[in-house]
């Protein structure tokens, strides 16, 4: 017998003398916590989420979809990037002004072989504009979670303004609870030793966010 079947053994016998017309968990617990803290437009929301992203160290960029690939391109070279990692649903016409090689995301690739790319660039599923937070789902155009954890420098891209929303239960309502999800606030950092800051411990020591719209 597994642990996983030992424990639902556990949790089946437990239930085992409760009523079936008892009152369901999800009606039992309250869930009546606020959805949005204050009122705010589309554009007030996406300042927000430009503002928390900064306070969390992410460098912020704005631009059209006109410009998408020239901003990218500017931020490859002023990184001084040869690769970036690509997924395999990201949209080529991001990339189309950047001289950086492109590699592909492999399921056979090494965590060394990740390590020495110089960037990667994904999209993301959500973000949200309380909390400074991106989110990925793994979906073909934000790929493999560990390819945004080795690499150094992660570009990440938000459409404006359909994937903001202000709120972390708006947020859940849009993804799917069964994929892959990476919650990304600001670049990997911890202050576990001596409450000194150190960047890049547990995922890439650089989040660009481009927020690109209208």
């Amino acid at each position: 017998m597994s642990s996983r079947e030992r424990i639902l053994g556990r949790v089946r016998r437990a239930l085992a003398d409760v009523p079936p017309e008892q009152m369901p968990y999800e009606q039992a617990v309250p869930r009546d916590y606020l959805r949005e803290h204050g009122e705010r437009s589309v554009e007030q929301t996406v300042d927000l989420l430009a503002e928390n992203l900064a306070d969390y160290r992410a460098i912020v960029h704005r631009c059209t979809p006109a410009d998408l690939a020239a901003t990218i391109a500017g931020m490859l070279a002023a990184r001084g990037a040869k690769t970036v990692l690509v997924p395999p649903g990201l949209e080529s016409e991001w990339l189309a002004a950047t001289d950086a090689e492109r590699v592909a995301d492999r399921a056979e690739s090494t965590p060394d072989e990740l390590d020495r790319i110089d960037s990667v660039v994904t999209a993301c599923a959500v973000a949200v504009a309380e909390t400074g937070t991106i989110v990925l789902d793994g979906s073909p155009d934000q790929g493999r979670r560990r390819i945004t954890l080795v690499p150094d420098h992660h570009i990440c891209v938000v459409r404006v303004p359909e994937q903001v929303v202000s709120s972390v239960p708006q947020a859940l309502e849009r993804l799917d609870p069964v994929r892959p999800l990476t919650w990304i606030s600001g670049p990997s950092a911890t202050s576990d030793i001596e409450l000194d800051r150190v960047e890049g411990v547990h995922g890439p020591r650089t989040l660009e966010v481009v927020l690109v719209g209208d």
